[in-house]
């Protein structure tokens, strides 16, 4: 049973889409790759830590089937997208076009604003728009828009937007794309490969259970090129360890956008679980996840509000419950179900080391706690 590889503490876990699960193997992986060389040895442990970012970036070339060469590690979502935008010249120039949705995660809003020319556009596709309706994006994504960033997931509602379409929709209007795959690795598939997107970002504190710190960017080999990060370092250096300061020259691969002296503690964390959604694969993940969250449409429907079809929901349901709500979330939290509240209901992301008897005990919480306030 997959719940018993996770540290998984006594009652419900179900905000994997906000912080998933360690595994239980973590501490041991952790403390022989990342402890060890600096505790147990009085060489400098440099040697031994940077293989375990090529192991992060394997992974991720693993989960996602791309060259591991195409990602580089990055601290944190927004300052990928940052380094991103400030890179590409079609994104410096004068009245640059960028298409976003209102229910993009804020950060993002916040990071596009400041790495944009001051004279660029951002439109931003109205909150009531359906997100995951193909003809939604063909209305806002025209010709003149520069680069569409899009959220695979929309953390608040539940949607998936229909990221393959985009994607080809982009390329008949020649605009760049960005995807956003935060709340969305590892529970939904995504391969790289097919998707050829110019750009993605991602974390692995999620349902990746990989912990924060340690986010990364994807570059389209077709874009490589034209990517000339200004925030560098020694290490966006073809060759770190020349040690001339007159003379930088970008790394050939992704790494052009690392910077200076890494961290390296939290790639360790992730490497290894990131490795292990890799070999159980997310398909399998995704299958799990949508037989629980059927279990939930099921007796629970006339709550829910995130989409029902396959298609278009997410690994989260939102179910919203009105002037019942804080009673409902009073008894999930005596009954020891973790759960959040966000805009628009109660969020229950079912995971990999999630259970029928879980699903079962939310679903006999929420039944009972709605007829004692009636």
């Amino acid at each position: 049973m997959f719940k018993d590889d996770f540290c998984i503490a006594e009652g419900s876990y179900l905000l994997s889409h906000s912080v998933g699960r360690p595994l239980k193997s973590m501490e041991r992986h952790f403390a022989e790759h990342y402890l060890s060389p600096w505790q147990d040895s009085n060489k400098e442990p440099w040697q031994q830590w940077l293989p375990q970012i090529d192991a992060f970036t394997s992974a991720l070339g693993k989960l996602f089937n791309s060259p591991s060469s195409q990602f580089c590690p990055q601290v944190n979502l927004s300052s990928g997208l940052t380094k991103l935008v400030m890179s590409h010249p079609q994104l410096q120039r004068e009245h640059c076009k960028v298409l976003m949705a209102q229910s993009d995660f804020p950060s993002m809003g916040f990071a596009m604003q400041k790495a944009l020319p001051s004279c660029a556009q951002i439109v931003f596709i109205p909150e009531e728009e359906n997100l995951s309706e193909l003809s939604v994006w063909e209305r806002y994504l025209t010709c003149d828009i520069d680069m569409v960033f899009v959220s695979h997931v929309y953390s608040n509602t539940g949607v998936q937007a229909p990221i393959n379409d985009i994607v080809l929709r982009s390329k008949i209007t020649n605009s760049l794309t960005i995807i956003d795959v935060a709340q969305s690795a590892g529970v939904l598939p995504v391969d790289l490969t097919t998707l050829d997107a110019d750009f993605m970002i991602g974390s692995s504190v999620k349902w990746l259970c990989g912990g924060p710190g340690a986010a990364y960017l994807w570059i389209n080999k077709d874009q490589l090129a034209q990517c000339k990060p200004k925030d560098v370092g020694w290490f966006s250096h073809e060759n770190p360890f020349e040690f001339n300061i007159n003379n930088f020259t970008y790394h050939h691969s992704a790494l052009r956008f690392w910077g200076g002296t890494p961290s390296v503690a939290p790639y360790v964390i992730a490497a290894h679980s990131i490795s292990y959604f890799a070999e159980l694969t997310v398909n399998k993940v995704r299958k799990h996840n949508l037989a629980m969250i059927s279990d939930i449409h099921q007796y629970l429907s006339e709550f829910v509000v995130s989409p029902l079809h396959n298609s278009q929901c997410s690994g989260t349901v939102i179910l919203f419950f009105d002037k019942k709500q804080p009673q409902v979330l009073t008894a999930l939290s005596k009954a020891n179900i973790s759960v959040d509240e966000r805009k628009y209901g109660v969020r229950v992301s079912p995971h990999i080391y999630t259970t029928k008897e879980d699903i079962n005990a939310l679903i006999k919480i929420i039944k009972q706690a709605l007829k004692e306030f009636d």
